[in-house]
């Protein structure tokens, strides 16, 4: 049954306690949910990051009606790594049609803000995304969510953090290197599975093509996406690419399982940057699926149906977390 939720839309350290001064703590703990007429339980607006000079990170929790802790998906938006915003997927995807698939297959919904690039450069974006997935992990019991059965999902700069969440553990001096300090600390970042919805893999052969950018109502251009995210000189961002780029992480440890979606017409990432990273992900003896959406653009545009897309996800999702 597929519920309709509503739209409203490594030291150890201690739990976060209310807001007595200065400093503000790090990351606020979970209250009371507010359950709707389906049972589903809503935790809004949640702050699982904070860090001086930038505005809180936030993220929503919607957990179905159950028996016991539920596996969660962490949902990380995409918009280039310079906008976007938790509580709305991409256009061609109804909010409706993802919250629904999600939950109807019994999994728990962690739609999760980060800072944008040009508020911070690579790789706070990331530390941003770990941070969620380790306040998950501290309050799973507050929030009725498995700690152990914790996937991610992303779109465009989203797959590209759920890819890079998936590989860049601490087991690598590397992987580790990108762990980050904000928000709940003490707890793994680890993930069990991993969908990728046109992902930037590769940024260094990314950069050899710069994107067609429209220009601002003002007259101004749009901000380059890639020279946002990594920052630096032009003498440094190959390395800095490569540092962010995913393949870089793709072994030697086994990777969790993959599902990479991408459109064989995107004319922002092109289709072979997925086809990159399931070639990486086979080399390193991951489970990795690569599903081409034929004639399809960025965000799936010109895709007759994107219905399939979704609940095909959520069901690489559901089987992979055992939901």
């Amino acid at each position: 049954m597929t519920h309709s939720p509503s739209l409203e839309a490594p030291a150890a350290q201690p739990p976060a306690v209310p807001d007595s001064g200065w400093p503000p703590p790090a990351f606020r703990a979970p209250g009371p949910p507010r359950t709707d007429a389906n049972g589903v339980r809503h935790h809004d607006g949640l702050t699982y990051a904070a860090t001086a000079g930038y505005r809180p990170c936030l993220l929503d929790v919607h957990v179905p009606a159950a028996e016991g802790p539920v596996a969660a998906v962490v949902w990380i938006h995409g918009g280039g790594w310079l906008e976007g915003d938790r509580r709305y997927p991409p256009p061609t995807v109804p909010v409706e049609l993802l919250h629904g698939a999600v939950l109807g297959a019994g999994l728990a919904l962690v739609s999760v803000d980060y800072r944008h690039s040009l508020e911070a450069p690579f790789p706070a974006q990331l530390h941003d995304v770990k941070a969620a997935v380790r306040y998950v992990r501290r309050f799973a019991a507050e929030l009725g969510i498995d700690p152990d059965r914790i996937g991610v999902m992303g779109e465009s700069a989203g797959g590209h953090l759920a890819a890079l969440a998936g590989l860049a553990g601490p087991d690598t001096a590397e992987g580790a290197a990108l762990e980050g300090a904000v928000g709940v600390r003490g707890e793994a970042s680890t993930v069990r599975a991993v969908v990728a919805w046109y992902p930037a893999t590769d940024l260094g052969a990314l950069l050899a093509h710069p994107l067609p950018m429209p220009p601002l109502p003002d007259g101004t251009s749009y901000p380059d996406p890639f020279d946002a995210l990594l920052g630096g000189t032009a003498e440094q961002r190959p390395e800095l690419a490569r540092a962010a780029s995913p393949v870089t992480y793709a072994g030697p440890a086994t990777p969790p399982p993959f599902l990479l979606v991408h459109g064989t017409a995107d004319s922002l990432l092109p289709y072979g940057q997925s086809e990159i990273l399931a070639e990486a992900l086979r080399k390193a003896g991951g489970e990795v699926e690569l599903q081409p959406v034929p004639d399809a653009d960025h965000i799936f545009l010109g895709a007759p149906d994107v219905t399939p897309i979704v609940t095909g996800s959520v069901a690489f999702l559901a089987r992979h977390l055992e939901a």
